[in-house]
């Protein structure tokens, strides 16, 4: 028997459904073009965003690249903007093991934004500058959009049905009343401007501090009850793709989601953000700065988003999302069954960093060594706070089931939730 008989007999040919599944479960599926367009006007100069498409999961490896979209709304001057724009994206990166698999990568995101938030907001607050941003974060990884965002810029999401969805929680005190809720229970006061004579006027605003919303970057004169923890969600797009609108509020003041997403249906994203702006404009006049990013996530075999069918669709329920936990170990089953169903992976919007951070944050405690989970500071056990040192904890702070922080990033949790006092300064923050 020769040898190429030998090596037949040992090597059958493969069916192609198996060669099919195998590059599934290799993730060699083909990923999706991401395009995008960018427009704005500015009246106080204090919008700024971000755009980067050679972003790598692993460092030198092209194929595990993915990209980044935010846009940061500032108020009371420009630094925390310019700062948040110039250090959140490290900061998530520093929260995630460069070792792990893209599902695990996927699914560590969701806390990993967390920490980058708190983080940068942390490291800007010891700066002493007194000014504020909203963010909004948006990375996209193949077919898988992740959003995470405090303050009032929004994300929508705009599929090939024409339904219009949500991803981020605007973090405005006249709108939220689970915000306000929290703001009075950690010792804010809400009302409106109190103007002579008596009278009140304007949005409900934070007290001390005068902020109208509830979450931000910065905003050090504020009270700490004024937290930068993100809503976060995660969602799996269809092969059909999507458009994402992402803008500052002057844009969501002026439209709608679901009018922002028609005024640009069956136009390149290049020319949409024009178009939102434009007729942001045209609504209502530039009353504020307006941003706004817009970004078609398609597949590899279309040169642009395809125009939306204009007949009407009676299934909305197989058109929401298919909400499963972060955590399913059941991963063969999570592909998406039909053209135009957003799967959603992950959704929390919790204030608090007990339930935000959970119990199973990787630390060095092997070698001796705990490491913050916000500032990613290693320090000995003796030095840090978890679960089983109660004897460091403040009086007013009780023990919490969670990772490891250093004093300041422990100080930095009780102030946000209200166990411990700030002093802010008197002002006024819009």
């Amino acid at each position: 028997m020769s040898k190429t008989e030998l090596s037949n007999m040992k090597s059958p040919p493969v069916p192609l459904a198996t060669l099919i599944g195998r590059e599934l479960r290799n993730g060699k599926i083909e990923k999706p073009f991401v395009k995008y367009g960018q427009a704005g006007l500015a009246k106080k100069g204090e919008d700024y965003f971000l755009i980067k498409t050679d972003c790598q999961r692993v460092p030198g490896d092209s194929s595990t690249l993915f990209s980044v979209f935010a846009i940061f709304d500032g108020h009371n001057g420009i630094s925390a903007a310019i700062f948040a724009k110039e250090n959140i994206l490290n900061n998530v990166m520093s929260a995630i093991p460069q070792d792990i698999s893209r599902d695990d990568w996927l699914q560590a995101l969701p806390r990993a934004l967390v920490v980058g938030f708190v983080k940068t907001d942390i490291e800007f607050q010891k700066k002493g500058e007194t000014s504020g941003t909203t963010a909004t974060f948006v990375l996209v990884d193949g077919w898988t959009v992740t959003v995470a965002s405090v303050g009032d810029s929004r994300c929508i999401l705009d599929t090939q049905e024409g339904v219009v969805s949500l991803l981020t929680v605007d973090h405005r005190l006249e709108e939220n009343a689970e915000e306000r809720e929290r703001v009075t229970a950690s010792g804010g006061e809400v009302g409106r401007l109190n103007v002579f004579g008596g009278n009140e006027v304007g949005p409900l605003r934070c007290w001390p501090g005068g902020l109208c919303l509830s979450r931000s970057i910065g905003d050090t004169d504020v009270g700490e009850y004024i937290v930068p923890v993100p809503h976060v969600k995660q969602v799996k797009l269809s092969n059909a793709g999507g458009r994402l609108i992402i803008a500052s509020d002057g844009i969501w003041d002026a439209l709608s989601s679901d009018m922002a997403a028609k005024s640009c249906r069956g136009i390149p994203a290049e020319l949409a953000a024009k178009l939102v702006v434009k007729e942001a404009l045209r609504s209502r006049g530039l009353k504020d700065d307006t941003t706004c990013l817009v970004v078609d996530i398609i597949p590899s075999d279309h040169p642009v988003l395809p125009t939306i069918p204009k007949k009407k669709h009676n299934m909305l329920n197989s058109l929401l999302f298919g909400k499963k936990s972060l955590n399913s170990t059941n991963k063969g089953t999570n592909k998406l069954s039909a053209v135009g169903v957003v799967e959603e992976l992950f959704e929390e919007g919790s204030a608090m960093l007990t339930e935000r951070l959970g119990k199973d944050f990787p630390s060095n405690m092997n070698s001796g060594i705990s490491r913050c989970a916000v500032c990613q500071a290693d320090q000995p056990p003796c030095d840090s706070l978890s679960v089983n040192t109660g004897s460091f904890f403040s009086p007013m702070s009780k023990q919490w089931e969670g990772p490891f922080l250093c004093t300041n990033c422990q100080k930095k949790k009780d102030a946000m939730e209200g166990k411990r006092s700030s002093r802010p300064r008197d002002s006024i923050a819009m």
